[in-house]
């Protein structure tokens, strides 16, 4: 079957770089909620976004915000964003298909999307000003590109380099965030808004999970390929 990777240095750097991405956003997520004390930080029940507000404390969005490391989530969302674009990139080779093409374009997607969330804040001075529009893009747009991107992985995982199990997984794990992205959408616009908090993760993290286990599969296959490469031909002759 026809693989749609690149192969060699480039292919295991941007699989590092793919997995990297989540590990560092969640580090970010852990560090910034566990400095939100007054009051604490609830991950069921307080916005994603809300962590990167930056500031002084404010009620936004009808929950009271109080962030005091919202840069380093910002900054975390930011450094996702970009390692995301260039490990795909670094990855997979657009001349094997339409297959790659079109997971590098939703990595685009959605590695500008998790970007824009870190750069424009969900805040009260944003929405005065017009650019939370661009903080509501870019979240928005993450959780349609990612989870799609989860599930054309998951799909083509053979001619990736990932297992039948984690394929299954990936697209699994993307079908599951389409789901819940309805469902958070409709908490939020009927103005319910219970455990906001928890249907914002149900759509996010199947996104990271889905790049983490992308990243770890091409790298454990590179490394596979790099180890158990057959001896040049002069070699062969030689011996």
């Amino acid at each position: 079957m026809r693989q749609i990777v690149r192969s060699g240095a480039a292919a295991r750097a941007g699989a590092l770089l793919v997995l990297l991405g989540p590990l560092v956003s969640w580090v970010a997520e852990f560090i910034t909620a566990a400095a939100w004390q007054d009051p604490p930080y609830s991950p069921l029940y307080n916005w994603v976004s809300h962590l990167g507000l930056t500031g002084p404390p404010q009620t936004a969005f009808g929950q009271v915000a109080n962030s005091p490391l919202g840069a380093v989530m910002d900054t975390g969302w930011v450094i996702y964003g970009t390692l995301l674009i260039v490990g795909t990139f670094l990855v997979f080779d657009p001349r094997k298909g339409t297959r790659p093409i079109i997971i590098m374009i939703l990595a685009v997607l959605s590695g500008v999307g998790v970007s824009l969330v870190g750069i424009f804040q969900g805040s009260n001075t944003n929405v005065d000003n017009g650019l939370i529009a661009f903080h509501t893009l870019g979240a928005q747009g993450v959780m349609l590109a990612g989870n799609i991107m989860a599930i054309a992985v998951g799909t083509g995982g053979a001619r990736i380099g990932l297992s039948r199990g984690r394929s299954i997984a990936s697209t699994a794990l993307g079908t599951a965030g389409l789901i819940a992205f309805p469902l958070f959408m409709t908490d939020v616009f009927t103005g319910w808004m219970w455990n906001i908090g928890l249907f914002e993760r149900a759509v996010i993290y199947p996104i990271m999970i889905s790049h983490a286990l992308l990243g770890s599969s091409v790298a454990a296959t590179q490394r596979h390929h790099a180890t158990h490469s057959p001896a040049p031909l002069t070699a062969r002759v030689e011996n």
